[in-house]
């Protein structure tokens, strides 16, 4: 049985519009949270913006120097 991914509110950090990735900032995920465009729900083009609020599924898997990989990312209304 695969264990449930770990779900937190955050601030996106920083995002990459030509690499399609960025890194997520909470409590919950000290040291930051790394996300690909790949997991972003939004129509259209998936990218999300330095400052933006979001709900994130994750889980504890180092990707590119982050020790946390999300699952996936939900825009949260302002």
């Amino acid at each position: 049985m695969q264990d449930r991914p770990q779900v937190a509110d955050g601030t996106v950090r920083s995002w990459d519009v030509g690499e399609g990735w960025g890194v997520i900032d909470s409590p919950a995920v000290p040291g930051g949270c790394w996300a690909s465009f790949a997991v972003v729900e939004v129509p259209g083009f998936k990218q999300l913006r330095a400052g933006q609020r979001v709900r994130f599924e994750f889980d504890a898997l180092d990707l590119d120097g982050y020790p946390f990989t999300a699952r996936r990312v939900e825009p949260l209304l302002d």
